[in-house]
């Protein structure tokens, strides 16, 4: 994998490993540009990222890792954000950081990827459910506060799908990260999940090409050992479709690099 860009650190309570661990799996596995975007403080779920005063560690030991392998891998800082409305931190929003994924965890502050609260599928109307996710993508992409939407259909995750054809309820969110010029990442973590398949789905990357959606590529690891696991299948999906090329951030400026 030449660029992966979605990985995380323990400052975010759910992941193990140490930062160095992640960063020598990349170079085994051939990577060029290797990102840190581990979960952003926020007032809301405080167990399952950082917290507000750890940011200034968090910044400096990538820093300094990324200065430790200089000349050997590229290493890209920034952070996963969970767009929730009412939630929204300009200490985060403003970080000197490469670049911002945005992403929604949440419905109506239910955690909805969460296998703790996996039991409220049973009393939901699933085509509501999905319609409430790609309305918050949608509203993510346009606040103009990311740079990368992270793994697009995660709401898919435990493979409870809609009735509805998922383009239609998709199409609207595709449309606003087009206008927003973001980035969409083939985020690997779904084969690793009940679902079985990337994020974004075939069907949905091929809509994202035709409306000449850029991408990158993101292990999402939360261990070393997950780092560019499934890294042939996303790379091959992306030619099959047609990219030819992946997106890579400095200072928050998109860069594409050949696949």
């Amino acid at each position: 994998m030449i660029v992966d860009l979605h990985n995380h650190t323990r400052l975010c309570n759910h992941a193990e490993g140490e930062i160095f661990e992640y960063v020598q799996k990349a170079l085994e596995s051939g990577t060029r540009y290797f990102g840190f975007s581990d979960h952003a403080p926020m007032v809301f779920d405080p167990n399952y990222r950082m917290h507000f005063d750890e940011m200034q560690k968090y910044e400096q030991d990538i820093l300094e890792i990324k200065e430790q392998y200089k000349g050997k891998i590229e290493i890209l800082l920034g952070y996963e954000v969970d767009y929730l409305e009412g939630y929204m931190d300009k200490r985060v929003l403003c970080a000197k950081v490469d670049y911002l994924i945005g992403s929604v965890h949440f419905i109506d502050e239910w955690g909805f990827d969460n296998p703790e609260f996996i039991g409220r599928y049973k009393s939901e109307n699933i085509d509501e459910i999905w319609q409430k996710y790609f309305d918050a993508i949608e509203k993510m992409a346009q606040s103009g506060h990311f740079d990368i939407v992270g793994h697009f259909d995660l709401i898919k995750v435990f493979k409870f799908l809609p009735k509805k054809s998922i383009l239609s309820i998709a199409q609207n969110a595709l449309l606003a990260i087009k206008k927003a010029d973001m980035t969409l990442e083939i985020n690997m973590a779904g084969l690793r999940k009940p679902i079985h398949e990337p994020y974004p789905s075939l069907e949905i990357l091929q809509e994202a090409y035709k409306l000449q959606i850029p991408i990158t590529f993101g292990s999402d690891a939360h261990k070393p050992e997950q780092v560019s696991l499934y890294a042939k299948e996303v790379s091959e999906m992306a030619k099959k479709v047609g990219y030819t090329e992946c997106a890579i951030f400095r200072n928050r400026k998109r860069e594409m690099i050949q696949l």
